[in-house]
């Protein structure tokens, strides 16, 4: 099961019906996949199933209903422990960004943590799991499926924020002050911290 936000709520693609949930289902192979999201985004859907019966194909079936894009993205961490964050948009967040034509998907992580922080010296220890979310730019809605490792740093200078890509602040933030950015993030970030806790 795959695990889709769009506007923080959260659509599950799968290929088993349930029984008497309060999720709405959906047949992934018909739906108009753009009017679903609107109702999403506007509180008339609160919680959706897409069902495909074939789960190896699920998420080829949405791609091919939905433009998307990949990126790649990086939960870092420095020598005390503390993880690297990024405030835009009035939310805590990851340094992410688009894979460039021809880049391998680790290279983009790293490329986009620099430029959104500053913080060089990065060195990849694993690949965390994906996340996908769908979002609106230029009227058109997108799927983004970003690819996350987990790195860290011995960086020690200064932190400078990417002000072009609307980022306000970056910080490194021990395990306390991760619990509380968290309450100001979003769920797929969260799912991340879900991950490492296990």
């Amino acid at each position: 099961m795959y695990k889709v936000f769009v506007n923080e709520k959260a659509l599950f693609l799968t290929n088993k019906i349930e029984k008497e949930t309060n999720f709405q289902l959906f047949l992934l192979e018909s739906i108009d996949i753009r009017k679903l999201v609107i109702n999403i985004y506007t509180d008339k859907v609160e919680n959706a199933y897409l069902y495909y019966p074939d789960e190896k194909a699920i998420l080829t079936k949405l791609k091919e209903k939905v433009p998307y894009q990949k990126a790649g993205g990086g939960l870092v961490y420095n020598k005390k422990g503390e993880v690297l964050f990024i405030f835009r948009n009035g939310k805590w967040d990851l340094p992410k960004g688009g894979k460039e034509k021809g880049e391998e998907m680790h290279l983009t992580a790293m490329r986009e943590v620099e430029e959104e922080t500053g913080v060089g010296k990065l060195k990849i220890k694993r690949k965390l799991q994906k996340t996908y979310h769908i979002f609106k730019r230029n009227k058109v809605y997108k799927l983004k499926i970003t690819h996350w490792f987990e790195m860290y740093t011995e960086h020690e200078g200064d932190l400078v924020p990417q002000m072009n890509e609307g980022i306000e602040k970056v910080a490194w933030l021990n395990p306390e002050q991760v619990k509380e950015a968290l309450k100001n993030s979003y769920e797929n970030i969260k799912l991340l911290f879900e991950e490492e806790a296990k």
